[in-house]
């Protein structure tokens, strides 16, 4: 590959913005502030420094957002554990006195426990 501003020359990287080549003259190292150490980027020099700093900080952002995604569904799956054994619980033992009310408690509380299976699987692909 060759530099997109001079075709004569190597490319040496490219651009994180804009995907093209870069030689030596034309490639900008962005150091990143948010992300870990030593996860630089390059840039197009004097052209799209700024674009490359934004998105490593949006990066910074959404790698913060889905740890709290995953501590989110922890907590909904250990509500919905709670209160589906609640609801299961009570509604099998009014099976006998409530009939078709006992049944619907069984079935909701069994709901909510699947519920709580699905949230703590998906709670752990955030970690």
């Amino acid at each position: 590959m060759n530099c997109y501003y001079h075709p004569d020359r190597p490319a040496v990287g490219v651009c994180k913005h804009c995907q093209r080549g870069l030689c030596a003259e034309d490639a900008a190292l962005v150091p990143s502030t948010t992300l870990r150490p030593g996860d630089d980027s390059l840039a197009c020099k004097d052209r799209h420094e700024n674009e490359v700093r934004e998105m490593d900080q949006w990066m910074a952002r959404n790698i913060l957002q889905s740890k709290r995604i995953g501590s989110v569904y922890n907590r909904n799956a250990i509500f919905y554990f709670l209160v589906g054994a609640v609801f299961s619980i009570y509604g099998y033992s009014q099976l006998r006195f409530a009939g078709l009310q006992g049944l619907f408690l069984l079935i909701v509380g069994l709901f909510l426990l699947f519920a709580a299976g699905l949230n703590f699987f998906e709670g752990r692909k955030y970690k």
